[in-house]
């Protein structure tokens, strides 16, 4: 276990220390001035200019700006936007609970439907079901998600009028943001109109879910199926089997834990690819996310926010790979007794 914790703080070391080093650079390779992308302000009249390029280390080395620059993050100093005028932590923090929201409930709706279609293509007595899954999932994952949500947008919204076309809540209901979290936000609310306010709230975050989720559901299909073949046709399964366990008891004791161990390792791998897919999702839903804000500051050349977008996007990334990768290690015994997980 100590093996296992420093090499993923010596992991967290050195990808922090690429991904600020790259971030850092950007000061020098945007075009505008280097003053202004470390600090956002983009008019400095010469007296003011001295006082802060000093203060931005400007006339030292660069080792020295770069920590600098580390001390300004951990101080929550990430400059201004070039466009707001405010500061960009507090933009990021704002916007972060939404991404995280989406991207948790898709990720969550994936593992709910993806499983147990996993398992019942995975069933040998049933060869057509397997291949209609199948099937169903090679469709799901050759499909692009900005087609699939205009598609959806087209039918659903426009064509049915179920569902908003984007957005997170309507206009008409007022709810205190206190924790970003839109749900969690409506239940501490003290407003007359809560359940209205949580139905509507659903409405909008069930056509953004399941586009989001398209892909992941897919892939875990995909995995779950493989990995519950090759479980079942373990020797001791079939031993089991000859015992006289039923397949419910199969499935239940050896199926289960041991078939979805590559479903969590999966999960981990291409939260990356969420997250990506998750910027798409936002722009075309108007969902107020980290995605849409940092595109719209690549449309508005916000150098100082597109910097910011960069350092949350892969933390978030690598944090959740960590505790996918812990989860891992929870639920096998391998992974515990030599210390390391597979992520």
């Amino acid at each position: 276990m100590f093996n296992y914790f420093y090499r993923k703080l010596s992991l967290l070391f050195f990808i922090t220390f690429g991904v600020t080093v790259f971030v850092f650079s950007l000061n020098y390779l945007f075009p505008t001035d280097v003053l202004s992308n470390m600090s956002g302000i983009t008019s400095i009249n010469e007296i003011d200019y001295e006082k802060i390029a000093q203060q931005y280390n400007l006339n030292d080395s660069v080792i020295t700006q770069y920590f600098g620059f580390i001390g300004r993050l951990l101080d929550g100093d990430w400059g201004v936007s070039f466009i707001t005028g405010t500061s960009i932590f507090e933009q990021v923090f704002r916007v972060l609970p939404a991404t995280i929201e989406l991207a948790m409930y898709a990720l969550f709706y994936s593992f709910i439907v993806a499983i147990p279609l996993g398992i019942l293509a995975s069933s040998e007595n049933h060869p057509w079901l397997d291949k209609s899954i199948l099937a169903l999932s090679i469709v799901g994952f050759s499909m692009p998600i900005f087609w699939l949500a205009l598609l959806l947008i087209l039918v659903f919204s426009i064509g049915l009028g179920w569902f908003p076309t984007s957005g997170r809540l309507s206009l008409i209901y007022d709810i205190p943001s206190s924790s970003g979290f839109l749900f969690l936000d409506i239940i501490r609310s003290s407003v007359d109109y809560k359940s209205e306010a949580f139905a509507d709230a659903f409405r909008h975050l069930v056509l953004p879910t399941f586009v989001l989720a398209a892909y992941p559901t897919t892939v875990l299909i995909r995995t779950t199926r493989q990995s519950m073949k090759d479980v079942m046709n373990t020797s001791y399964v079939k031993a089991a089997k000859i015992k006289g366990l039923t397949s419910g008891q199969l499935l239940r004791r050896h199926g289960l834990r041991n078939g979805l161990l590559p479903v969590i390792q999966m999960l981990g791998i291409h939260f990356g690819t969420v997250i990506t897919l998750a910027m798409v999702t936002e722009v075309i839903f108007a969902w107020p996310g980290v995605g849409s804000w940092l595109v719209d500051a690549i449309h508005q050349r916000d150098y100082p926010a597109i910097q910011g977008g960069l350092l949350v996007i892969s933390g978030m990334v690598f944090v959740a790979t960590i505790l996918f990768d812990l989860l891992y290690m929870i639920f096998d015994p391998l992974a515990r007794r030599h210390g390391h997980g597979k992520i």
